[in-house]
């Protein structure tokens, strides 16, 4: 029963994580140790562990967060749980969740009240309020835009979803933190803690899946299934000016 399940779930499209294409294959290997020649922004903290976070400009077509440290290396994925049943599900030990999303005006006109951690697979992407401050719009990222998101050896897509008011980066909402790392303990309180995710955000309005997008989705992989078209298709469209190998 267990075999028959997961190819009935494979055959319709749900499969539990997508192949990480050969192109961000290589844009993920070439970047991950580094220098960023195209630095946005600097000086911003990994879950409080030092300011040695930036976002990179280094692949065309998009916008993602790196280490200025020497060496390099990308993000980890700590817990967010702001917006619609903040405290529901495994979000009822997070001690900082918030009831609102900084995109909440927008993804109403799509017949919700707010995003769901929960069940919409989000990226905290930008920083606002506090100094530094970097926020992606101002460098051509539109909001509720799909991203892409190397984790666990997987590709998933999310979208932007919120924004941290202070330095913080290397966040998402739980449902992309266990669609990530489903054998890890993932709550509210209780993240991924290691510096190997890329999160990609994309330029541009083509990136915006709008009204295509399951908004109503009762699951994460619901969801996530409504935006991998899009997303397959920015991915593929980095080709493979985004390595360090190629220039």
């Amino acid at each position: 029963m267990h075999v028959l399940s997961t190819l009935i779930l494979c055959s319709a499209g749900l499969a539990l994580a997508y192949e990480v294409p050969a192109n961000l294959q290589e844009i993920y290997k070439s970047h991950k140790a580094a220098k960023c020649d195209n630095l946005l922004a600097k000086g911003f903290s990994d879950g409080g562990k030092g300011t040695d976070m930036g976002y990179c400009g280094d692949i065309d077509g998009a916008i993602f967060l790196h280490s200025t440290s020497k060496g390099g290396a990308y993000a980890d994925m700590d817990v967010d749980c702001d917006g619609a049943n903040n405290s529901e599900g495994g979000c009822s030990n997070d001690p900082s969740g918030l009831g609102v999303t900084a995109f909440q005006d927008e993804v109403k006109h799509f017949g919700i009240k707010d995003l769901d951690a929960n069940i919409h697979p989000y990226v905290v992407f930008g920083n606002e309020e506090h100094e530094p401050s970097f926020m992606p719009d101002k460098h051509g990222m539109e909001h509720l835009s799909v991203m892409a998101i190397v984790c666990g050896g997987q590709l998933h897509y999310g979208i932007w979803g919120d924004t941290n008011g202070g330095t913080s980066t290397g966040e998402a909402s739980i449902s992309l933190a266990k669609l990530c790392f489903p054998k890890e303990d993932i709550t509210g309180d209780s993240g991924h803690s290691e510096n190997d995710v890329l999160y990609i955000g994309f330029t541009g309005k083509s990136a915006v899946p709008g009204s295509k997008a399951d908004w109503k989705a009762k699951d994460s992989k619901t969801f996530e299934n409504s935006i991998k078209s899009l997303g397959d298709k920015l991915v593929a469209g980095l080709g493979s000016a985004g390595s360090k190998s190629s220039v």
